[in-house]
């Protein structure tokens, strides 16, 4: 059963592009869903305590595009060994 006072260390990890001046490539998005797929089923297995979800809707020239992402932030008893902070 999980607790959330056993979380001592929250990763924040974003899905998406979160800042229309520098968009993600398919890559670093598919990064991120990598990141976020190894923090709930290594050793130590976190557990998502939080969703953001937001958009964006941008005027480029004469078309509207919507911008989306998911920010998950995924609780952990300990910080990980294998996870490296920017």
């Amino acid at each position: 059963m999980f607790d959330l006072t056993d979380v001592k260390f929250i990763k924040r990890v974003v899905v998406g592009s979160d800042n229309p001046n520098q968009m993600r490539s398919e890559a670093q998005v598919e990064e991120a869903r990598t990141l976020l797929n190894r923090c709930l089923t290594e050793s130590p297995r976190g557990s998502i305590v939080g969703i953001e979800k937001s958009f964006t809707i941008l005027q480029i020239g004469e078309h509207q595009v919507v911008l989306q992402w998911l920010c998950y932030h995924v609780g952990f008893p300990r910080k990980p060994g294998w996870l490296q902070e920017p």
